[in-house]
């Protein structure tokens, strides 16, 4: 008797948030999934009209408060029901070369998660490289919690992580003001986390002096990733980090000049200062 593929007890997850430049190219490669869990936080465009006119897909409305408890609630509220979880962007695109790996997986009992890398586009052209790292792509349920960090969301597996030598591509179409507006809201919430430990000890201590970070990360990008043999896309791309950075780095100066706000008196106290005079 053939075993199942084990692409029959996988069930990808996708957040979406007006992905209607993305959005059509991640179905167009999840044909083989019997179910498609999404969880829009109120797209405007044509963002579900899409979704909804693929029937194994179902969509679930949560306003957006932060990735964790998005993840979180598309993970564990949604009715799940297969062993495995795939978690993808809108922007993602899976190659055939990965899609034919997971069909012939045959994981351990003991395996929690597989670890995916990534190659990167700009709006369909390829880049020698990025600083986009791997990530554990492919989540046995049950086994990975979901925890706030800035503003992305961390991943904590339960045992152990194999890698997988096929790649996801990384290849958003949403508009320049779009990048910006969302770095924007991104980066209020990384400008929190300037003090922890988690970044590397680098980009700490660079973040700490801020014209530093978004020099070094464009240099870094342009030059040492290559990308300045990829033309327009790896200027772009790198240009795009800079400006992550830089809006990083201008949020940090604020907080740092901003005087500490006053907090006003009790009525009580109040009181009290006035019997004095």
């Amino acid at each position: 008797m053939t075993r199942p593929s084990l692409l029959d007890r996988i069930t990808p997850v996708l957040l979406t948030y007006d992905e209607e430049p993305n959005i059509g190219r991640i179905l167009s490669q999840l044909r083989w999934a019997r179910s498609i869990i999404v969880v829009d936080s109120g797209s405007a465009d044509r963002t579900l009209a899409i979704l909804r006119a693929d029937p194994r897909v179902r969509v679930f409305s949560r306003p957006f408060d932060n990735h964790a408890s998005q993840w979180r609630f598309a993970m564990t509220q949604t009715g799940v029901a297969t062993e495995w979880i795939l978690r993808l962007d809108a922007d993602y695109r899976l190659g055939d070369a990965l899609i034919e790996e997971l069909r012939a997986l045959r994981p351990g009992p003991d395996v929690a998660a597989y670890e995916i890398g990534f190659d990167y586009e700009i709006f369909g052209r390829p880049l020698s490289g990025s600083l986009y790292p791997p990530k554990a792509a492919l989540l046995r349920r049950g086994r990975f919690s979901v925890y706030d960090r800035g503003h992305a969301e961390g991943w904590r597996v339960d045992g152990p992580v194999e890698t997988l030598a096929g790649k996801i591509t990384h290849d958003d179409r949403k508009s320049t003001a779009r990048f910006v507006a969302s770095q924007i809201r991104y980066m209020a919430r990384e400008v929190e986390r300037l003090d922890a430990d988690e970044p590397p000890a680098l980009i700490r201590r660079l973040r700490s002096v801020p014209p530093l970070a978004p020099i070094f990360v464009f240099l870094y990008a342009y030059f040492a990733k290559g990308l300045f043999l990829d033309g327009r896309a790896g200027l772009y791309y790198a240009l795009q980090r800079l400006v992550a950075e830089s809006i990083l780095a201008l949020m940090a100066l604020e907080k740092r000049m901003t005087p500490p706000t006053k907090t006003a008196p009790a009525p009580q106290q109040a009181a009290e200062r006035e019997q004095v005079r």
